[in-house]
């Protein structure tokens, strides 16, 4: 089902009036990272880095689209728990992104804050926030905080935030990996999308690999095809893990008995763009002697052609370019903030010629 889908930004234009000054801020220090000359001009650092323009990337339309580069802040978890939320984002307004997605609304050390801050914090630093992980359930606690057990509260605090998408990253295995425990975990789904959707909220769930496996009572079914069939298009959307999704290609490509079944995962969103509202944007180096396939690395560093994918989705779908939200994301980075400042560089300098 296809529906129409206005811009869910309204201080897109706002933080677009901002984006000049940061590009070049975040240009810069991408350029230091990773050793381009600091004298660099302003139409070379808003690109991402004179080493870009050296190779070509900064050449023809941006593939990124313009304000809706954002950042996990799981990946930032060390520096959120640590230095707190206002200078973790006023780092990200520097590396010039404009959202940011949750896992979670506390800062650790960093001392107590409410939601109303968090919103403020965000909205100071020209971060508009997108999204929020929160848990599936959890058996053991029936006060947890997470869809199953406290829906009203996640909701309520989603809609403190001014969230537009809600979500999870926890696979729908509660009830087991046959098909009907699928379509078990896909009710749930569809349940929590119908009351996120009374919000003016998109319910929408996070992959890992694991989501591309088949069924253990009929495995020339693939899992992830049971919870697409069996969601409300209405009600639950994805976010689509590209590494995980690419790691699943190669970890899932074959039936449990050896009969090939490949897929593609761009595949996936271009059948059904509206779907994906969400991205995670991460990168991994290939590698056929690991179990995922891939060694995940910062965005830019790995074999993962962002080009080609975003391109590919923003062409696809009519009004792509203002639809879709790209979260860049590493699970582990070496340096969190570095990892920040060359995700957004580099896909910033991405550039599509007409007729790529």
């Amino acid at each position: 089902m296809t529906r129409k889908h206005t811009p869910d930004d309204p201080e897109l234009a706002h933080r677009l009036s901002r984006r000049g000054m940061l590009g070049v801020a975040a240009g810069a220090s991408a350029a230091a990272l990773v050793g381009t000359a600091a004298a660099a001009s302003p139409a070379t650092a808003a690109t991402g880095s004179a080493e870009a323009q050296a190779s070509g990337k900064g050449r023809g339309r941006p593939v990124l689209p313009p304000g809706r580069l954002g950042v996990q802040l799981y990946s930032l978890r060390d520096k959120v728990s640590t230095a707190g939320f206002a200078t973790v984002f006023a780092e990200l307004e520097r590396y010039g992104y404009d959202e940011v997605e949750f896992a979670g609304y506390t800062q650790g050390s960093a001392g107590p804050i409410t939601l109303a801050q968090l919103k403020r914090l965000a909205r100071d630093h020209g971060l508009h926030p997108i999204g929020s992980h929160v848990g599936y359930y959890d058996n053991g606690n029936p006060n947890a905080y997470t869809f199953a057990q406290n829906l009203t509260k996640v909701l309520d605090d989603a809609e403190a935030l001014g969230l537009k998408h809600i979500g999870t990253a926890s696979g729908p295995f509660r009830y087991g990996a046959t098909v009907d425990a699928w379509k078990r975990a896909a009710e749930d789904f569809n349940t929590y999308g119908e009351a996120a959707r009374a919000r003016g909220m998109k319910f929408y769930q996070h992959n890992h690999a694991e989501e591309f496996s088949f069924a253990t009572d009929k495995p020339g079914v693939r899992l992830y095809d049971v919870l697409l069939s069996e969601t409300d298009p209405d009600y639950v959307y994805l976010e689509m893990d590209i590494y995980w999704a690419y790691s699943a290609q190669f970890r899932f490509g074959k039936q449990v008995d050896g009969t090939p079944r490949p897929f593609d995962p761009l595949d996936y969103v271009l059948k059904r763009p509206h779907r994906y509202p969400l991205f995670h944007v991460k990168d991994g180096i290939r590698d056929d002697s690991a179990r995922d396939g891939y060694r995940m690395v910062d965005v830019g560093d790995g074999n993962i052609d962002y080009k080609r994918f975003l391109s590919k989705v923003t062409a696809r779908t009519h009004g792509g370019r203002r639809y879709h939200h790209w979260q860049a994301e590493h699970d582990n980075p070496a340096e969190s903030y570095a990892f920040a400042r060359k995700s957004s560089a580099h896909l910033h300098s991405l550039r599509e010629r007409c007729g790529d």
